[in-house]
């Protein structure tokens, strides 16, 4: 009841009834039938997923779902998936593909979207995807509508009119998580390209200064500690900039400086290959894609050396990096994403992934979802197979409170020693983990311990990149490891059992079948203290 009497709701709700009633004091003749500033998309689409549309399917974050023009209303799946279809950012995966068959298809889509408005379900109005399809139909019409016979420009146009004044009614969003600057990109993208948008680019340019001050943090970060969330932030604001310049509207002061400091943190949460690091939702996502983002945000490219408030820590030697989980799970509310990884690591070797977290797939059936956000899915200690935070739809429950790290390095070698109490309620325990990089970056040692008042049983895992080949040695002491390039690497390990298991890789667009190494133990054998090591094989 009380949520009922907020007056910020209240406010907005009535906003949002406002901005939706008929477009009555201006005739229909107001609209035009085209922008009045043509805004480019800056990304490269996918031909890939550009011949899949023409199939009648498309591919969002793990879940391949139908969509044909007739069957709309039809669309299902999870929220997130059905968010991004609604959204319609996949049009430039058409354009990729430059054929008047894929212009055919694309309006034949939007055409179908139009005509099922009445039956389209609730998230296909949220606020992300509103912002995300006003973006993409604009920035697309030369593609999509500038050949169209005349009514189908008119459609489009009276709806995207009347998603601006939508959109404008309801911002600020209720859900700020990251979606809320494809919300202002997609406000922001009407403002300058519609008549009379001046009012929706003020309110739009208001709120955009208050999300940078709340969700870019002061080393660059972002709130949701998600490698994949900042890359998708600063992806809106590179468009967006690059719309109010077009517009030759003023730049604002802290999205310049939000892009500086963001685009170093991106660039040291990238492995060898180019590709991102799995924490908290992310996949590799498209090195090249990643290359021209960085390049696109204008500023210096040399990796962030620290991350005090995002606490995504990278540790880099000769060709190796090690990129670990060492902060708590983002804030409720930001946690939409979130896994129970924390001190997960991964590490990599000039191109090589060897050690890795199993990726995310958050447009997959919940089993499947959140498999892959629990802490087995992750290279880190699990204490009697229960998560370090409790994995909710909304996010996460029971959490690590108190995290602490201690970093320090010393003639390129590299020392890290955190601890979590993210069992602390369940079984009274603290994970320790420290961490040791030489400088060669082919000396990797770590210890993991577990402060409780009992023994517990527990499992590290250190999930394999499917590159990877891996082998007991001889005495079962140790695993061989071949990497693709990077030569060999034996791992040997003193405190626990130690096998190799089944395991699966989702950080790319096919889940792939691999191995992990699983280092184990019970309350049996006493405390947990086990020590670890990683060295490059003899001759390798």
């Amino acid at each position: 009841m009380a949520a009922d009497l907020d007056p910020s709701r209240w406010l907005r709700s009535a906003r949002r009834l406002l901005g939706r009633m008929p477009i009555i004091s201006a005739p229909f003749s107001r609209i035009p039938d085209q922008p009045v500033l043509a805004l480019r998309d800056p990304w490269p689409g996918e031909p890939t997923q550009g011949s899949r549309l023409l199939k009648g399917e498309i591919s969002v974050q793990g879940s391949v779902l139908p969509l044909l023009p007739e069957a709309w209303a039809t669309v299902s799946g999870p929220e997130v998936a059905a968010e991004l279809v609604h959204g319609f950012a996949w049009l430039r995966d058409l354009r990729a593909l430059g054929s008047d068959a894929a212009r055919l298809r694309a309006r034949a889509l939007i055409l179908g979207w139009l005509e099922a408005t009445p039956r389209l379900p609730p998230i296909a109005w949220s606020e992300a995807a509103t912002g995300a399809r006003l973006a993409a139909w604009l920035a697309h019409w030369d593609f999509v509508a500038a050949s169209a016979d005349e009514p189908f420009r008119q459609a489009m146009m009276a709806r995207a009119w009347q998603d601006a004044r939508d959109l404008a009614a309801a911002l600020p969003a209720e859900t700020m998580d990251r979606r809320a600057f494809t919300a202002l990109k997609g406000l922001i993208a009407a403002g300058v390209s519609l008549p009379g948008g001046e009012i929706w680019l003020a309110r739009a340019l208001r709120f955009l200064n208050q999300e940078i001050e709340r969700q870019i943090l002061p080393d660059g970060g972002h709130i949701e500690r998600s490698p994949e969330g900042l890359a998708a932030v600063l992806m809106d604001l590179v468009e967006l900039r690059s719309w109010l310049a077009t517009a030759k509207v003023a730049i604002p002061d802290l999205l310049t400086a939000a892009l500086a400091r963001a685009a170093p943190m991106l660039a040291a949460l990238r492995h060898g290959d180019g590709g991102l690091a799995l924490f908290n939702g992310s996949r590799e996502g498209s090195p090249p894609l990643l290359s021209l983002l960085l390049a696109q945000t204008e500023a210096r490219m040399r990796p962030a050396a620290r991350a005090p408030a995002m606490r995504l820590e990278r540790l880099a030697a000769g060709r190796t990096v090690l990129i670990v989980d060492a902060g708590a799970p983002p804030p409720r509310g930001q946690d939409r994403v979130a896994h129970a990884g924390t001190l997960a690591f991964e590490l990599s070797v000039g191109r090589d992934r060897l050690i890795v977290n199993c990726g995310a797939a958050p447009a997959a059936p919940e089993t499947w979802r959140d498999a892959l956000r629990a802490t087995a899915a992750h290279s880190t200690l699990v204490i009697a197979d229960v998560n370090s935070s409790e994995l909710k739809p909304e996010g996460l429950g029971r959490r690590p409170e108190k995290v602490t790290l201690q970093r320090h390095e010393a003639n390129g070698a590299h020392w890290l020693d955190a601890s979590h109490d993210g069992w602390r309620k369940p079984f009274a325990a603290i994970h320790r983990r420290r961490l040791y990089l030489g400088d060669s970056g082919e000396d990797i040692r770590g210890e993991d311990a577990i402060e409780a008042p009992l023994p517990q049983p527990f499992a590290i895992r250190f999930h394999l990149h499917p590159s990877v080949t891996a082998s007991l040695q001889q005495d079962g002491a140790g695993v061989l490891l071949r990497t693709p390039n990077s030569g060999g690497f034996v791992m040997r390990a003193d405190g626990a059992r130690l096998s190799l298991e089944e395991s699966v890789y989702a950080g790319a667009e096919e889940r792939r079948r691999t191995q992990q190494i699983v280092l184990s133990g019970g309350p049996e054998d006493g405390p947990c203290l086990v020590r670890w090591a990683l060295t490059r094989a003899g001759g390798g």
